[in-house]
Parts: C-alpha cells; sequence; structure tokens
C-alpha cells in the first residue's frame, strides 16, 4: 500500500531541533513519526500538528539508551506499515563536566544515543528508501565536530564529529539512489539543551549573534538535504568559525578552543 503522504521519523522531537523539524515537515505536508522519551510532550506536540496541518501525528515513546531501542521502534513501524522517507537523527544532551568524573554507564548511555542509535536507524531504514528511489537522512551534527576537542562535555565534540563522517560516507554511497544524507551542523541554537546541561548562566554571557533559533537552523536544514549536501554548517557567523579554525595550525587552534570554551561549558578546574 502506499502512503498518501511522505512519512518523517524524527527523534528527540519533544523539544527544540527536533520539535521544529517536526512542524516544518508537517507544514510541508509529511505525515510524522515522534519520538523522545517525554509522552506528554509528544502527544501535545501529536495533537497541534494534527490540528494545523491536518497530518497524521504517531507518537512512539522511546530511550534510545535502551541497547534494544531501535529495533522494538523500527519493528512497531513495520507492524504499523509505516514506511518512513525522511529520518532526523536529532536526540541528543551532554555530559558536563570531566571525562572521570562520571560513572561508565552515564558515559554508555550518552554513546547509544548519539552515535550508535542514529548509525542503526540508518543502517535500518535507508534498504527501504533505496527500494523506493527516494528517502531523506538528516544527522544533526554541531559545529563542534569541526572545531578542536575542549575540556568538559568530554565526548559531545568526538560524536558529533563521527556524525560529520559517518554521513559523507553515507551520502556518498548513495548517489544517484534517490537518497540524500547531510550532517546538519548548527552552533547555538536557543532549545532547552544549556538548561539540561546547567550551562544556561554561561551561554547566556555570549552575544546575540552567535545564537541562531531552532526554525532557523531546520529551515536551512530542510533546504540543505534537499540539495544534496553532504555536510552543511548553518549561520553565516558559525561558517566562519569553522573556516577560521581550519586555517590555523593545531596547536593554536586547540589553546583558541580551550580559551573560548570556558566560557560556556561546565568544567572541572582540577587535572
Amino acid at each position: 500500500m502506499t502512503q498518501a503522504r511522505p512519512l518523517s521519523l524524527i527523534t528527540g522531537a519533544s523539544a527544540g531541533i527536533g520539535a521544529a523539524f517536526a512542524h516544518a515537515l508537517a507544514a510541508r505536508g509529511h505525515d510524522v513519526v515522534l519520538t523522545a522519551r517525554r509522552t506528554d510532550r509528544l502527544e501535545t506536540l501529536a495533537a497541534d500538528l494534527q490540528a494545523a496541518h491536518g497530518v497524521n501525528a504517531t507518537v512512539l515513546t522511546s530511550d534510545l539508551a535502551d541497547p534494544h531501542a531501535v529495533e522494538k521502534l523500527c519493528q512497531t513501524l513495520d507492524q504499523r506499515g509505516l514506511k518512513v522517507d525522511w529520518l532526523i537523527n536529532n536526540a541528543g544532551y551532554g555530559v558536563p563536566g570531566r571525562f572521570d568524573q562520571s560513572d561508565w554507564t552515564v558515559h554508555a548511555d550518552f554513546l547509544r544515543v548519539l552515535v550508535t542509535a542514529p548509525t542503526e536507524l540508518a543502517w535500518r531504514l535507508i534498504g527501504g528508501m533505496r527500494e523506493r528511489g527516494y528517502g531523506r537522512i538528516v544527522n544533526v551534527a554541531s559545529l563542534a565536530g569541526h572545531v578542536p576537542g575542549s575540556a568538559g562535555h568530554t565526548l559531545y565534540a568526538a560524536s558529533k564529529a563521527y556524525m560529520i563522517k559517518f554521513s559523507q560516507s553515507l551520502a556518498l554511497e548513495n548517489e544517484a539512489t534517490g537518497v540524500n544524507v547531510c550532517a546538519l551542523c548548527p552552533g547555538f541554537t536557543r532549545s532547552e539543551f544549556h538548561d539540561v546541561t546547567g550551562t544556561r548562566p554561561l551561554v547566556n554571557k555570549m552575544p546575540d549573534f552567535m545564537w541562531q533559533s531552532a526554525e532557523q537552523v531546520v529551515q536551512e536544514g530542510i533546504a540543505a538535504v534537499e540539495r544534496g549536501d553532504a555536510v552543511y554548517v548553518t549561520g553565516r557567523f558559525n561558517r566562519t568559525v569553522k573556516s577560521v579554525f581550519k586555517l590555523m595550525p593545531d596547536k593554536l587552534a586547540l589553546r583558541m578552543s580551550a580559551k573560548q570554551s570556558r566560557r560556556y561549558r561546565a568544567q572541572d578546574s582540577s587535572h
């Protein structure tokens, strides 16, 4: 049975960039599958989307830190006959502080959510996209994946760098198949991210020109994946930052990254 409308699966859909993707894609006439841990927020969002755009919005609550979550999610999609045309791998968060001061289980959960789960979702869904000759995968990475790592949030930039390289390879593998893959790399985005990590007082000191809204990020991201960009950094300021760091000697870039990161990253002062 052919779906009447394109179907988008959005992880981390309960707030921020994920919710903005849901609104933008529903406005384009997509049915949506919304997944995150907070059922109440997802149900509120689903009702809003259905009322505003007349689309079908399915809520599938899932914790991607569960090693079996992606398999169960895809099994549910299959059972309901839902074929995913757009995959938005957006779920993510940060673990503040020094690497060795968090339990390993905290880091293991983080890696499953930001690395393993999006990779597995792409693996499980891209075959169907190729068979149908159409698909879009947006892996929400970060400007952090393009600049040197810094103290605090030790695995965050590393995970985003992985998503950038993964997206590039996947995009090349799927040229001329009708499936476009894009690593979307925003910088500072107005969302709940910094409230969750406890860095809101720090980042509030950053000037307005460094920030984008979630809606701006999503608008640029949709345009980028439709164009076939394998990697896209949102915002002129962020693209300038990427270019400047790329031209710097590694030692200088690392020192500058360390200096700047102290302004907005929670980190331990002992070494």
